[in-house]
């Protein structure tokens, strides 16, 4: 089985360890890592199509769903999930942060959402959503799951079948 590792994980400054060290977590759990690192590309358009390539030859994506530069995932493996989703593959997300929206919310903004008029609203006044999920429900009902924990744990539900 072939897994593509989506999230904001190539970011780190220590990426190339972090891929090192998932690819093994992977094999251990008896699935082929493809890593977006996998390549020595460096314009955007190589990198975005590579990246797509990866996601075709998946069987499963394994999204980090953590906070990325605010309260919300990384954006590109938000796209990278929805790909997946378009192209009838399974999405398995994870995330070692509490587990619903208003708590990611709560600590990027440094307040809780606020109920005006029976409606939750954020300090800057924006709905919130109010489904209990990690994400946002776009990404929470297209996903196969989301289960708390690192990419460990999205290995063990992935074979757990």
């Amino acid at each position: 089985m072939k897994a593509y590792l989506a999230g904001p994980d190539v970011f780190r400054p220590d990426a190339l360890a972090w891929a090192a060290e998932a690819r093994a977590l992977c094999a251990a759990f008896g699935v082929e890592a493809l890593v977006p690192l996998d390549s020595v590309l460096t314009r955007a358009d190589e990198i975005y199509r590579h990246n797509l390539a990866l996601i075709a030859q998946a069987d499963v994506v394994l999204a980090n769903l953590d906070s990325f530069r605010g309260a919300e995932p990384d954006s590109g493996t938000c796209f990278e999930a929805g790909y997946a989703v378009a192209l009838g593959k399974r999405v398995i997300g994870y995330t070692t942060e509490p587990a619903d929206s208003h708590s990611r919310l709560r600590a990027w903004q440094g307040q809780a959402p606020e109920l005006v008029e029976g409606v939750l609203r954020d300090r800057d006044g924006w709905l919130v959503e109010n489904f209990g999920h990690p994400a946002n429900l776009m990404l929470a009902e297209s996903a196969a799951a989301i289960v708390a924990g690192g990419l460990e744990a999205a290995l063990r539900r992935l074979t757990a079948g």
